[in-house]
């Protein structure tokens, strides 16, 4: 069972190119490993109706969902200190790119 917060958007939803800036600027080096279910090449960039992304960062995968008005960042419900504060860096890159607000107050 995994573990989820939404990010919602009042407004437009951010850009993966700004998402990834905002990651990088929290500290993290994020790489790209699957783009809707299949294989992504690292420096790839999704295309602007893309679902679902799993992205690496430093505690291990991401999985960066898209709805409407709103995105989930979810990892694994058994996910070590490392991951969880890659999750949280994922929460309030979206957040921080999108002008979004994160359920749950993290």
């Amino acid at each position: 069972m995994g573990m989820q917060r939404a990010i919602r958007f009042a407004a437009a939803e951010p850009a993966w190119p700004a998402v990834t800036a905002a990651l990088r600027a929290l500290g993290e080096r994020p790489i790209l490993r699957m783009i809707d279910g299949l294989p992504a090449f690292p420096d790839e960039e999704p295309a602007d109706g893309w679902r679902e992304l799993r992205v690496s960062v430093s505690g291990g995968m991401v999985t960066f969902r898209r709805g409407a008005g709103e995105w989930a960042c979810v990892v694994w419900g058994n996910a070590d200190d490392a991951l969880v504060r890659g999750w949280d860096a994922c929460c309030q890159a979206v957040a921080r790119a999108g002008n979004g607000v994160i359920d749950g107050g993290a």
